[in-house]
């Protein structure tokens, strides 16, 4: 029986999604017979209530020189980076020569809102090909794995820190006591913490399976990140739901006793005790809906199938591969899945292999039905996509629920 990452409790498996291979490993046909698969298995610990895998993959196979996310493709997330840099520094840099850091920045979308302000930072980046972007963009960053040891060094060689930045990474970290006091070391008795991650009570609420995939080690709530920060005397002083990645929650950390919680983290409380995230209860409701939204949508994709109807995937996303494996939806249902991204286009989807193709093939002969994996942009996507839907094309959406929407 696997063991809490957090508290080494033994846990069990509430979901369990069958062999899954690396979610962002779009890969070319040469590489089929060597494509790795692990167990992708979900558990909730009864004692400190974090919801986490039970099978890891390791690092080097997910962040490296050819990781194929870039956080600026997307206005949307531009749009909101710059407000989150604006949040930081309106309520958090008081001091006269303030010091940010930032683990994961990808490309800099977040950090150039410093750097180009003369504020003195810097990124963490593991992947090498997004760090170079973003230091091409003038963002200061370095590429490694942040650990208690990099935060020692980071702290002789520039200071302490007013304030540590994440933005969907803290999730991605298993060896989490490491990190905690590392940035525990690397703050200020005045400095905070603020990261973003997908919040368990919108997965529960909306049933997105899709964002339980290799990377997020962790699927977090007030009361789990509770019990794991007071080990490392920190406490959460702030709780502020966010729209991204189809429902995130925006943490605000400090030195225990540093600031008086606010009542945000009462109320997003509130929210889960509503839900009883801290039950077995809920997570058996959730395989059950899990469940249900598989077979109808397998249905859905069977039946356009069998009436001669095209369907595109839209947005080869990593939240993509968790659907398509699970549901076994392969080329036969989907013939292909479109995306901007240039490192992905002539590949092929983990796992089941649909081809990747350009934007402009989708325009050029719109199929009848576009899976929408990216539904956490379902915005953005929809509001510029006006010329497929005048051609008569339709969407086909999964959460929080399987439908056809015009």
């Amino acid at each position: 029986m696997p063991s809490c990452l957090i508290c080494e409790t033994p846990i069990e498996p509430f979901l369990d999604f069958g062999p899954m291979p690396i979610a962002n490993g779009f890969l070319s046909p040469e590489q089929f017979k060597d494509e790795y698969f692990f167990n992708l298995r979900v558990a909730h610990c009864p004692k400190c209530s974090m919801v986490q895998l039970t099978e890891l993959v390791d690092r080097s196979r997910m962040f490296h020189e050819n990781y194929a996310f870039f956080s600026s493709t997307s206005a949307w997330m531009q749009r909101h980076f710059a407000g989150f840099a604006s949040f930081v520094r309106d309520r958090y840099l008081a001091s006269d020569d303030p010091f940010i850091c930032e683990i994961g920045s990808n490309d800099g979308i977040m950090l150039r809102h410093f750097a180009e302000r003369g504020i003195r930072h810097l990124g963490i980046e593991p992947s090498s090909n997004v760090a170079e972007v973003a230091r091409e963009r003038g963002v200061r960053t370095i590429t490694e794995f942040f650990d208690e040891d990099l935060a020692r060094r980071i702290r002789d060689e520039n200071g302490q820190a007013d304030a540590f930045l994440g933005a969907n990474v803290m999730c991605h970290i298993p060896y989490m006591h490491s990190v905690i006091e590392g940035i525990r070391l690397l703050l200020k008795p005045a400095g905070v913490l603020i990261f973003e991650d997908p919040f368990l009570g919108d997965i529960v609420e909306k049933t997105s399976y899709d964002q339980i995939y290799d990377e997020h080690a962790f699927y977090f709530s007030v009361s789990s990140l509770r019990n794991l920060f007071a080990m490392h005397g920190m406490e959460i002083i702030e709780a502020i739901p966010q729209h991204v990645h189809g429902g995130s929650m925006r943490y605000v950390v400090a030195h225990q006793g540093a600031y008086p919680a606010g009542d945000s983290v009462h109320e997003v409380a509130r929210r889960e005790a509503q839900l009883g995230l801290e039950t077995p209860e809920c997570y058996d409701r959730l395989r059950a809906n899990v469940e249900r939204s598989r077979d109808d949508l397998r249905t859905l994709l069977q039946s356009c199938r069998d009436e001669g109807r095209r369907v595109a995937g839209y947005a080869a996303t990593s939240k993509s591969t968790t659907v398509t494996n699970y549901c076994g939806i392969t080329p036969q249902l989907v013939e292909f899945i479109s995306d901007t991204t240039p490192i992905k286009q002539g590949k092929f989807s983990p796992g089941v292999h649909i081809p990747v193709r350009s934007h402009d093939e989708f325009a050029r002969n719109y199929p009848d039905y576009a899976l929408l994996f990216g539904w956490n942009h379902r915005d953005e996507i929809m509001s510029k996509e006006t010329a497929f839907r005048e051609a008569g094309g339709r969407w086909i959406v999964y959460v929080p629920r399987v439908e056809v929407v015009s």
